[in-house]
């Protein structure tokens, strides 16, 4: 009975795994790279990089809030929202923008965003258009190049997979604390199922949390009965009575002027205290329904709510006063958004998070490399060497290399696109994800052709030494080096660039350590039928 048992849970832990694990892969890789999305995306804007950055002022808000309406007034009077954004710990810099009025048959008007440089006295017109760390954050959840509810349906479904496959691998982990400390190189699958321990245990808290909370984040989509009992379908008041304070209002179509935003500071301060505030948003300046919008930076806190407070934009009435939220399962949900999310994380936090999200990674990828290597070995025992291995095998083999190799390399073309397409190119930043998505395709056109451990060396090998070379395209394309990034103290960019360094090297010990060896070599070229075209598993049972 126990050992049906484990039977069972094996088979469960392998197939729930296998059968999802490339796109959780592609989603575990973006979500790793969204905890740093606010810093990537500060680095496709090199426009930026001199003169700009600055840090959160409180003793000249009510100076930037006037500068910014003044601006916003002369430059996008008949734009139908206004946003003002400050500068913060992520995003070191004063911005205005605005959305202007949709034309017919669009959803949303053009967005338009200036910056302001740290003296105050000039600002920056030309960004390029550029998707940046937000194309990571939405690909971990929405995919691409498909509806977005659809793409979700998949992602939450490969995600109930997932929490399946850990709760079942800590069933069948019957030396949990052994292998947590147990890692043998050199010794084939032994190593792989190794790599595959360590990387699953030493973060499994994470594991857990990160893929419960991805369910919880969307529940309400995946889980709709009890809001379609309670409000007899109607989600529109779901919302409203959820956070009345974005219950959207339509313009009266009747003029008043807008009330000077920094009066209402006293308010704001009244409620907040001195906590930072983050941004402000206007919705139909110069209508008689307007509204002004300020939200605080809740970043210290671990909690993703963005409830903001709200006044009439001609008045000045508070009609909102932002109350944190009384039932209990609200403030539960809104704490594991928060853990999900990490938007509360410090910097060395956030680096924790980055890193275990690197461990996911890297346990989904070696527990399908685990799976190749096990069937390819059974199939060379059964077949001695003879006949061609399985569909199956191969289709397993080439995914492991299209999305284990082939997501370095496109996300370095993701950054190269941003420095070396032309800045006026019409659908530019859709451009630098089709590279993204183009360099992956041709990794698994690669995969189609060829498998071999060369092949991976080769890869992996390419992929670090674009990485290496990203600090030296940032010098090239915005002027400012590691040094320059050092001495003006601009640690975001520095981080950026060191990071790429670090993670270039990585993968060119990998390459390094992927590279055959001579006598193998030569042992292969005394054979007289050579064995089929496989993937590591193959050169490794060689090796032995």
């Amino acid at each position: 009975m126990k050992e049906n048992f484990f039977r069972s849970m094996t088979w469960l832990h392998t197939w729930v795994g296998l059968l999802v694990c490339w796109i959780l892969l592609l989603v575990f890789f973006a979500g790793t790279m969204s905890y740093y999305r606010h810093e990537i995306s500060l680095w496709t804007k090199p426009e930026i990089h001199q003169a700009v950055m600055q840090p959160y002022q409180h003793q000249q808000l009510q100076a930037q809030i006037n500068q910014g309406q003044s601006y916003l007034a002369n430059h996008a009077s008949d734009a139908k929202d206004w946003h003002i954004e400050f500068a913060y710990e992520r995003q070191p810099y004063l911005s205005f923008g605005w959305q202007e009025q949709p034309e017919e048959g669009q959803r949303r008007g053009k967005f338009h965003e200036h910056i302001i440089t740290a003296d105050g006295t000039d600002v920056v017109t030309e960004v390029r258009e550029s998707r940046g760390g937000h194309f990571f954050y939405r690909l971990h959840f929405d995919l691409h190049y498909m509806p977005a509810k659809v793409a979700r349906w998949i992602v939450g479904f490969c995600t109930l997979f997932m929490l399946l496959a850990i709760i079942s691998g800590i069933v069948i982990h019957k030396r949990i604390f052994k292998d947590f400390f147990s890692f043998r190189p050199g010794k084939g699958s032994r190593s792989w199922l190794d790599g595959h321990n360590v990387s699953s245990v030493l973060a499994l808290p994470y594991h857990l949390m990160i893929t419960y909370t991805g369910l919880i984040t969307l529940m309400m989509m995946y889980m709709p009965w009890g809001v379609v009992t309670a409000f007899d379908g109607d989600s529109r008041a779901y919302r409203a009575e959820l956070n009345p304070q974005r219950v959207s209002v339509k313009p009266a179509g009747t003029g008043a002027p807008l009330i000077t935003l920094s009066q209402l500071l006293p308010q704001v301060h009244s409620v907040w205290g001195d906590t930072p505030i983050k941004r402000i948003a206007v919705r139909y300046p110069g209508d008689a329904n307007s509204r002004v919008s300020f939200y605080r930076n809740t970043g210290q806190a671990v909690t993703d709510l963005r409830t903001p407070l709200v006044f009439d934009g001609v008045s000045g009435e508070m009609l909102s006063a932002a109350k944190l939220p009384s039932s209990g399962a609200r403030q539960t949900h809104d704490t594991l958004m928060a853990l999900h999310t990490a938007r509360f994380a410090e910097p060395i936090l956030r680096l924790l998070f980055f890193i275990c999200g690197l461990m996911g990674c890297a346990m989904i990828a070696t527990g399908s490399l685990l799976w190749a290597i096990k069937i390819r070995q059974k199939q060379q025992k059964q077949l001695q060497l003879a006949d061609k291995p399985s569909f199956g095998l191969r289709l397993v083999e080439g995914l492991n290399l299209t999305f284990i190799a082939g997501l370095p390399l496109a996300t370095s073309a993701f950054f190269y696109a941003n420095r070396l397409l032309p800045e006026a190119m019409p659908a530019r930043a859709q451009w630098e994800i089709n590279c993204f998505f183009i360099t992956l395709a041709l990794v698994g056109l690669i995969a189609c052709i060829n498998r071999s451990r060369r092949c991976w060396q080769l890869l992996f090998s390419v992929a670090a030494i674009a990485l290496l070379a990203i600090p030296l395209l940032n010098v090239l394309t915005s002027g400012q080096g590691i040094i320059d990034n050092f001495v003006s103290a601009q640690w975001i960019l520095l981080g950026f660039d060191s990071l790429c360094v670090l993670m270039g090297s990585l993968l060119g010990l990998i390459g390094y350590k992927l590279r055959v060896p001579k006598v193998n070599q030569a042992r292969r070229t005394r054979r007289t039928s050579m064995p089929p075209r496989g993937q590591i598993a193959h050169v490794a049972k060689l090796e032995e």
